[in-house]
């Protein structure tokens, strides 16, 4: 799980959540474009942190592109997104 741990490990760091589920969700899209043998390609994240209040979901969703930046140039085909503020998860 070496793209997961990566996702983990970065958004962890980056926004030190109260709350990170990573899904791979690769399985789902075998036979597609972008999908890889072994999978981690296609991630479903759920965060909660505090460091989402007040924002927008589209502020929110950058941030968390940013802090993966490197792995959105090639691990990762398709990445969803549930981003919350502590209220709201």
């Amino acid at each position: 799980m070496r793209v997961a741990t990566a996702i983990k490990e970065k958004l962890e760091r980056a926004l030190s959540p109260d709350r990170l589920d990573i899904i791979d969700e690769s399985h789902k899209h075998a036979g597609h474009a972008g999908a890889r043998p072994g999978g981690e390609s296609h991630f479903h994240v759920e965060i909660v942190s505090p460091a989402f209040e007040g924002l927008s979901q589209v502020e929110r969703q950058r941030m968390v592109y940013a802090a993966l930046a490197d792995e959105m140039k090639g691990d990762i085909h398709a990445l969803s997104l549930k981003t919350l503020s502590p209220g709201e998860g």
